[in-house]
């Protein structure tokens, strides 16, 4: 048996390796995606060592205790400390430190990274005895010597088009600083290396603008030979005020850091791994209906082996042992494929200037565990089923006829269950409709009603085959004789047809739900924005933890072109178990930017103790207007009673609660702030004013500017990378689908050789038949496409009530352009699909095609 499951391989080792190749896909990607987090965390894990490799022990100041006085800077960390501790036995260098965070302009002016506020690194270059930072060794020019010099990293002079002698232009937490570029160094620190920007100050500058003159915010102890870096730390800890710094090793710093940047970049994992997924998922029903063509064809030579003395069990071991080779020979492809796609991920990932610490490839046990186990799993699995239907052939019944009609029960059977997980779908979705919000349990309960309902229309699928392609038959008809002949074909074995398109009915069907919910939740949030912003533009923080200078405030509401330009603080509040937005307004000029529809209430009635909430954060307290809420404002550790004098609907710009901007600004997280300013303007030209704007804020790098459209790209920015994903997946689909119906034709021409040959006999030409096989594929394909966009179309109209609940806005509108491109790119493809089996059908010899048993 063992040598004829080997020597079945060979004999259909084209067909087989179209399998292979579909199971290689989805195996790559897992192998892939786990050599790239396995290398990526090992170069996080060496930048961080290299970067504290020469710090034994590092002190630092220790955060006021909550509810002290002493809400500031304690100041302990001074050249007085430092002295003190070089003192200490067992220390061999002692070098302070300055440590901040900056964001940078480029050359053309635009902020430079500026949404990797984390990694937007600024310090003190601070020389030792030889008159060099050996943190930061410099690569061209000189270390900054006063207030108005400035250096960067090579890095960021790359990125931002740098040279030495470069006037640049950044921001700390306040106005706009001017300086000029006198050095470029190096760094491994990997927040800087992974995508961030690094900035040095001589020693003045940095603690004026990070510390307090004279102070420091770290200071960094070597070790002398002999002692660890935990006897350091036990000693220098004996010296420090307890109370007010503390000290920590630089193993501990090092793991620290590389926790971080990994927590970070974790994500980076998730959009391979589901590509990954969907690859197999969607490969498997191409392996089970490549096996289960395969076993149809082998029915009499597996009935001569049940005759001549094979066991059920050894025929079914026979189609296993095909599979566990496929799989093997796949998932070796599929490692070494993986290989080149880890090579890949830091540039493809690492786009924008967001750049990725690169290292030799990492290949560890879990990789290839994961490899072999998925890619030869996955084959068993999905051959299992064919393997059992081959072990139930019986001799004599098979040594009659090379093919048996199904049997009617099985069909039966089918479509009782079919038809319950489509009544179980269906209903499961149609009880969503009436959804109010988009609640985890909501979330969950859609994905199992859409899982049912493309469970319901894979397993139904034969069923519908017949009538549908009976009626879609129309449009092929139109060819003549072929047309109704690729109509017969695809009819003759509707599992056949139904399994070769399940392929495309589910990346058809995912597709087509998100598409229509991405495109309905755009048009929205478009509505959302023109219903709740009566600004033309808003200027923001990129963080709550940074403010706009009171100057620039008072700068963009007297710059030509500006009507109204209102103030807004904003900070988080803490009530019912969760954090929520609260923006801080003046009650008297707040129509004026924003659109407020109340549904109780008004924004006049906003007073010390007086809040107004969205109505979805009333929804969710179970609170209207009247009612008292207990709030812990920003920074505020007590919780005070609010009364709620208003309700309005959902909007982005008021976000979860509306209160008194002198309130919010008192409690924010930079008392007195302010995070963003609306301004409406009085006509003047959009490019025009939006340029006053950004100098009137001296071009901020902290600051940005966005007009209506902007915000609602903005808001949409998750939808739209989830569509991207989305059809990442169809363009997945479709190749293995593409696959599927390369494997299904050239088997249906190999069980056809005698009727193509007729068929040339009687008068087709080869170029007849070659249409009737493409016409062939074209049906499969657009039964497929059908079904799956009838599932994906219903699965977002009940979907949709969850959307709806989250945004008022929300209506169902159909992306016509993007459906009719899903249409044309599965049908394409179907067609293209069918190129080599229809040359091979139309290069058959007629006479010998005929002769053939």
């Amino acid at each position: 048996m063992l040598r004829t499951a080997l020597r079945n391989i060979l004999a259909h080792k084209a067909r087989l390796a179209m399998t292979a190749l579909a199971v290689c896909l989805g195996v790559a990607f897992v192998s892939g995606t786990l050599v790239f987090a396995d290398s990526t965390a090992e170069a996080h894990r060496a930048a961080a060592s290299k970067n504290f490799a020469d710090i034994a022990v590092t002190v630092t100041e220790k955060a006021p205790e909550p509810g002290s006085p002493a809400q500031r800077r304690t100041g302990v960390l001074d050249d007085m400390l430092v002295g003190k501790l070089a003192r200490v036995p067992g220390v061999a260098a002692v070098r302070p430190s300055v440590d901040g965070s900056a964001t940078l302009n480029a050359a053309d002016g635009t902020p430079l990274r500026a949404g990797r506020a984390w990694s937007n690194l600024a310090a003190a270059y601070i020389p030792g005895k030889d008159g060099k930072d050996s943190r930061h060794p410099l690569a061209e020019g000189r270390p900054p010597s006063h207030s108005g010099e400035l250096a960067v990293d090579s890095g960021t002079a790359a990125a931002g088009h740098f040279r030495v002698g470069d006037t640049i232009t950044l921001a700390t937490d306040g106005p706009v600083l001017t300086k000029r570029l006198v050095g470029i160094v190096t760094t491994d620190d990997t927040r800087v290396t992974a995508g961030g920007t690094l900035a040095l100050f001589d020693r003045a500058t940095a603690q004026k603008l990070f510390s307090t003159p004279g102070h420091y915010t770290g200071i960094d102890l070597s070790a002398a030979p002999g002692t660890t870096a935990y006897e350091l730390a036990d000693r220098v800890a004996a010296v420090l005020p307890a109370d007010r710094a503390e000290a920590t090793t630089g193993h501990a710093q090092a793991a620290q850091q590389a926790v971080l940047v990994d927590t970070l970049t974790r994500g980076y994992e998730k959009v391979p791994m589901v590509f990954a997924g969907v690859s197999l998922f969607i490969g498997s029903f191409l392996i089970v209906n490549t096996f289960t063509m395969l076993v149809a064809r082998r029915t009499r030579e597996t009935a001569l082996l049940r005759a001549i003395g094979a066991s059920r069990r050894q025929v079914s071991r026979s189609v296993l042992l095909e599979a566990l080779v496929v799989g093997l020979v796949a998932s070796a492809a599929g490692f070494l494929l993986g290989l080149g796609i880890a090579m890949v991920l830091p540039g493809v990932l690492g786009t924008g200037g967001n750049t990725l610490p690169r290292g030799p490839l990492v290949i560890g046990p879990r990789s290839l565990v994961a490899a072999f186990g998925v890619g030869v799993g996955v084959t068993v699995l999905a051959a299992w089923l064919p393997s059992r239907r081959a072990a139930r052939i019986a001799p004599v019944e098979a040594m009659r006829t090379a093919e048996q009609p199904p049997v009617a029960t099985r069909f039966r059977l089918r479509g009782a269950v079919g038809l319950g997980l489509l009544v179980l779908g269906v209903g499961w979705l149609v009880a969503l409709s009436g959804a109010k919000d988009a609640s985890e349990e909501n979330l969950r309960n859609a994905m199992a009603g859409c899982a049912l309902l493309v469970a319901a229309l894979i397993v139904l699928a034969p069923l519908l085959a017949v009538p549908v392609i009976r009626l879609t038959g129309r449009l092929t008809g139109g060819f003549g004789i072929t047309g109704r002949l690729a109509r017969e074909n695809a009819l003759r074995d509707p599992r056949r047809t139904a399994a070769t398109a399940a392929t495309l009915l589910i990346s058809t069907a995912l597709v087509t739900g998100l598409a229509v919910i991405g495109h309905s939740t755009g048009q929205a949030l478009d509505r959302q924005a023109a219903a709740g912003l009566g600004a033309d533009y808003v200027i923001s923080t990129r963080s709550t933890m940074t403010g706009i200078d009171p100057s620039a405030v008072r700068r963009v509401a007297d710059t030509a072109g500006v009507r109204t330009a209102n103030a807004v603080t904003d900070s988080t509040m803490f009530t019912g178990g969760g954090v929520r937005q609260i923006s801080g307004v003046d009650p008297a000029t707040v129509n004026d930017t924003m659109k407020l529809d109340f549904v109780s209430g008004s924004a006049e009635n906003l007073a010390p103790g007086r809040i107004a909430i969205s109505s979805t954060l009333a929804r969710e307290l179970a609170v209207t207007t009247g009612d008292v809420l207990d709030i812990g404002l920003g920074r505020s550790e007590r919780f005070t009673e609010y009364t709620v004098v208003g309700v309005y609907k959902d909007n982005p710009i008021a976000r979860d609660a509306l209160a008194t901007r002198t309130e919010v600004a008192r409690n924010s997280l930079l008392p007195g702030s302010v995070q963003r300013v609306l301004v409406r303007a009085d006509g003047t030209e959009p490019k025009t004013l939006e340029a006053g704007l950004h100098t009137a804020l001296g071009n901020n790098p902290l600051l940005q500017v966005q007009d209506r459209d902007q915000l609602v790209r903005e808001a949409a920015g998750t939808m739209a990378d989830l569509l991207n994903v989305m059809y990442g997946m169809l363009g997945i689909g479709v190749v293995i689908s593409a696959l599927g119906i390369v494997n299904t034709l050239a088997m249906s021409v190999a069980e056809r050789t005698r009727e193509i040959g007729a068929l040339r006999a009687l008068g087709m030409d080869r170029a007849g038949i070659r249409r009737m096989i493409r016409l062939e594929a074209l049906t499969v394909a657009g039964f497929g496409t059908l079904l799956g966009l009838t599932g994906g179309l219903f699965g977002a109209w009940a979907v949709g009530s969850l959307a709806n609940g989250a945004i008022d806005q929300y209506s169902l509108t159909l992306p016509w352009g993007t459906l009719l491109l899903v249409c044309l790119i599965s049908l394409t493809f179907g067609a293209l699909a069918a190129a080599v089996p229809a040359r091979r059908a139309a290069a058959l010899n007629p006479l010998e095609a005929v002769m053939e048993a």
